[in-house]
């Protein structure tokens, strides 16, 4: 907005305060209004739909208005920021009424989407994260905070950690080092609200400083975190970017924690992508999580959302989580009441926090008393159970008996959500508000009162008490009891018939009256504010609490899931071998008709006898279904939860690496065959003794050649490596069907299906052996193509088997395959049912049927059917 010389000092001042604020959208407060100018009105009324005028007061210059009531603040904020605007919210810094000239502004907060505490800005099930990121040549620190729930997490890594990171828990903002943006466009892409700050915030030094002084310690030791040093940087730079939006009271960031990658299941964003593990927006797709998560309280969905992106792999603690969900199945009276009493207690992490923001308001805080009161419930059904972890965290739990006593002591049971409405401080707190709402509610009770009591001692019947703007209320006495007037009464008027006055105690009264409403509001909003002041105490045991309540309501939601899914209890060990009796994929069994029954398949994969199974088969038969199905049982075992299958013996597993399906990367300037190397390349590099690996259709975005050999290459690399994950890989290059016979622990196995009338039925049941056919030509027909392209198909099929048998009788490609040495691998793109048929169809044509006897014609008939066994 440019200066002139007609500028009123209100644009003066709103000029002044945006040059603080240039990249924010400032809402400036006049009066009753929030009003925006220039860049920013034309932005709120295009994002708000309110409407653009102009403010020129007969200036030459003009500038762009727009504004909405102060009242509508949380209808209009939450739109700004969802659409990716920082907001600077400028407020009024003294009363109005009793300033002269201009009144005193100021930005009283910055909200941008990775500091909203607006329930309207934040989802219930998840974090709503700030993340930093400190760069440096050799590791990234990272640190994460939610300022909504006091959460604040720290680790570092290499890229490919911070990436599992952030796709893991998809913090609303980042923030880092203003250099470093090209190198954050290439490693992470643009999927990220970003902001970017100096490099002098990102000093060691500066950040310990900051986080010793918030802590209030003499070290980092007692948090794990002190020998972190880009981590530390980076939660240094949050805290400083808290400060600069406006954010001074943090009193509820009790502690930090690091997230230790080696406690952890790892899985890259490639194989939480592949398994669908999260919501991605897209409805048509339902993820792991929708279809797990039963949790009956806010923190509870958050936490369970952790717990998928991070398995243990502590043996110990898994065991611990699986013993509680039994313990929960098999008591199903106190199940019911923990979720009836979880339920009850609501959001209390999230409500807790807005303690000290002074964003809590009274229902709110009438609601934690509630929880805390479930809470001390709780506590008793647990500590009388008997499994030990729910021992332990019935111990964790503090009712905060005092914290309880002091909020129903103080606020009414059904107080009003807005502070400002008034009315929630109970009767008998304060004396001086007991007496201003007697006043306030009982006036004319009170008048009538001081008329009875004034009339009895002076005896002048005719007393009566009036009001007038003048001199307010008065005392009026006609002219024949005027002789009976007391010394103390003051006369203010005199009229015809009669003489007005006033006494002390009435004009006490009415200086009451006339202020008590605004009086009355300003006691409760003190009073109010020294509860929040007195609950701070509470904080750290309340967040305590509520990471229990989260724990419990995971494991019985677990218990619930068991019960009603028919999951079972897996057994994790120490050995290698994998062993799953009739496993079934979670989404999909849910999501089957009601006459319709999931076919589930046994798996066993072993390094010794069964380290890689080739799984061949037609298109839609399921081979990627029971690839997913594997490592989802895997991942859930590491979780702590049953597992959908009849039994499961799941070794400890240390890495899940998945390379289904085709995706590309065209604004990076990948291919999809780019991309599917890139995600193989990150398996055969970072596997371990304890992977388990997936592969699917590897190869087939290039040439056929090029597809079979680098995934032949690849069955041998991952065979004969001293590792020997444990591996399935899905293929319809069925020469790989060969490796059976060159490598011992490569075994082949097929989706079964059965054909009938030139239609292909899907058993989806597993069997030994390879498959032969893709059928694809089927699975095209029954997705709709034209009779007449199919049969062209059929047509070309015909022509290229036809062609790819030799005519001079040399051997066929199949015969070769049994021959070449391994290394040098050939390989047809043809399977040898064609060379069956090709067979057959030569032996039709050459037989004479004029000549031929019936037994001849039987016999020719039995060597038919040996060349189809």
């Amino acid at each position: 907005m440019a200066k002139t010389g007609n500028d009123t000092p209100l644009m003066q001042q709103h000029r002044a305060i945006k040059q603080k604020y240039p990249d924010a959208v400032l809402l400036f407060r006049v009066g009753d209004f929030y009003e925006t100018f220039g860049e920013d009105a034309i932005i709120a009324s295009k994002v708000l739909g309110i409407t653009l005028t102009k403010r020129n007061n007969g200036a030459a210059a003009s500038s762009e208005l727009a504004g909405f009531p102060h009242h509508s603040l949380d209808t209009y904020l939450h739109k700004l920021v969802k659409a990716g605007y920082r907001v600077a919210i400028c407020d009024q810094l003294e009363d109005p009424k009793t300033v002269k000239g201009i009144v005193k502004r100021g930005v009283t907060e910055l909200v941008t989407p990775g500091v909203a505490t607006n329930d309207k800005l934040l989802e219930n099930k998840s974090n709503n994260f700030l993340a930093a990121l400190h760069f440096t040549d050799k590791e990234t620190g990272i640190a994460l905070l939610d300022i909504s729930t006091g959460e604040f997490l720290v680790a570092q890594g290499n890229d490919e950690y911070i990436d599992k990171l952030l796709q893991s828990l998809k913090p609303s903002e980042i923030i880092f080092q203003r250099n470093y943006q090209k190198h954050f466009k290439e490693m992470y892409g643009t999927r990220f609200y970003t902001y970017t700050m100096d490099s002098w915030i990102f000093d060691e030094a500066f950040a310990t400083e900051s986080l010793l002084k918030h802590f209030q310690t003499h070290s980092l030791k007692g948090f794990g975190i002190e020998g972190l040093k880009e981590s530390i940087i980076a939660a240094g730079a949050i805290l400083y970017y808290l400060k600069e939006t406006e954010h001074p009271n943090l009193q509820h960031l009790t502690h930090i924690q690091r997230i230790e990658r080696d406690d952890f299941l790892w899985m890259d964003r490639f194989t939480i992508r592949n398994l669908e593990l999260f919501p991605t927006g897209n409805d048509q797709h339902t993820s792991l999580l929708q279809v797990i998560d039963h949790t009956v309280s806010p923190m509870g969905a958050r936490l369970l959302k952790r717990w998928l992106a991070f398995p243990l792999k502590e043996i110990s603690k898994i065991n611990e989580r699986l013993d509680a969900v039994e313990y929960g199945i098999l008591n199903i009276e106190l199940r019911t009441k923990l979720t009836a009493a979880i339920k009850s207690c609501g959001d209390i992490e999230r409500i807790v926090s807005k303690i000290p923001l002074k964003k809590i308001n009274p229902r709110e805080v009438v609601q934690l008393a509630r929880g805390l009161e479930q809470i001390a419930q709780i506590k008793i059904w647990l500590t009388d159970n008997a499994n030990p972890y729910l021992k332990k965290l019935a111990s964790a739990l503090d009712e905060c008996s005092q914290m309880v006593l002091k909020i129903n002591n103080e606020i009414i049971d059904a107080p009003p959500v807005m502070i400002n409405k008034g009315g929630f401080v109970k009767q008998g707190v304060d004396e001086e508000l007991d007496q201003l709402r007697s006043i306030a509610s009982g006036g004319k009770e009170y008048l009538i009162g001081i008329q009875q009591r004034e009339a009895e001692r002076t005896g002048i019947n005719s007393l009566k008490i009036s009001f007038n703007n003048v001199f307010g209320y008065y005392l009026e006495v006609t002219n024949s009891h005027k002789n009976k007037v007391p010394a103390d009464w003051i006369r203010k008027q005199t009229l015809t018939n009669a003489e007005r006055y006033i006494t002390p105690e009435l004009k006490e009264y009415e200086e009451k009256i006339i202020g008590a409403e605004d009086k009355i509001l300003a006691i409760e909003i003190e009073r109010y504010n020294q509860l929040l002041n007195e609950l701070q105490h509470y904080i750290a045991p309340v967040q305590v609490n509520a990471q229990a309540l989260a724990t419990i309501d995971c494991l019985m939601c677990f218990a619930d899931n068991a019960n009603q899914y028919h999951y079972k209890k897996p057994l994790l060990h120490e050995g290698m071998q994998l062993s799953i009796t009739d496993g079934r994929h979670p989404v999909i069994e849910q999501h089957l008709g009601v006459d319709e029954t999931y076919i589930a398949n046994d798996i066993l994969l072993d390094p010794s006898t069964q380290q890689v199974i080739i799984l061949t088969g037609p298109n839609m038969s399921g081979k990627s279904a029971l690839l997913r199905q594997t490592a989802i049982i895997t991942l859930m075992a590491h979780m702590g939860s049953f597992v959908p299958a009849t039994a499961a013996n799941i070794p400890l597993t240390d890495k899940i690496f998945t390379r289904v399906g085709a995706s590309d990367n065209l604004s990076g300037g990948e291919s999809t065959f780019m991309v599917e190397m890139n995600e193989t390349a990150s398996i055969i590099n970072n596997m371990s003794a304890r992977s388990l690996i997936l592969l699917d259709e590897i190869g087939r975005g290039t040439a056929t050649y090029d597809g079979i050999s680098i995934a032949w290459s690849m069955v041998e690399f991952i065979h004969n490596s001293a590792f020997k994950p444990k591996t399935l890989f899905a293929t319809h290059y069925h020469e790989l069907n060969e490796l059976e016979e060159r490598l011992a622990n490569v075994k082949n196995f097929h989706i079964t299906h059965k054909e009938l009338s030139n239609k292909i039925i899907f058993l989806r049941k597993m069997a030994p052996g390879g498959s032969t056919h893709s059928f694809g030509i089927q699975v095209a027909r029954m997705a709709g193509m034209p009779i007449s392209l199919i049969n062209r198909a059929n047509t070309i099929l015909a022509q290229l088997e036809q062609q790819h048998v030799k005519e001079d009788g040399k051997e066929r490609t199949g015969e070769i395959l049994k021959q070449i040495s391994t290394p040098q691998v050939q390989l047809s793109i043809f399977d040898a049912h064609s060379a069956t048929f090709d067979s057959i169809r030569k032996m039709l044509t050459d037989i004479d049927i004029n000549q031929l006897t019936p037994v001849e014609a039987l016999m020719k008939l039995n060597e038919v059917k040996n060349l189809l066994k």
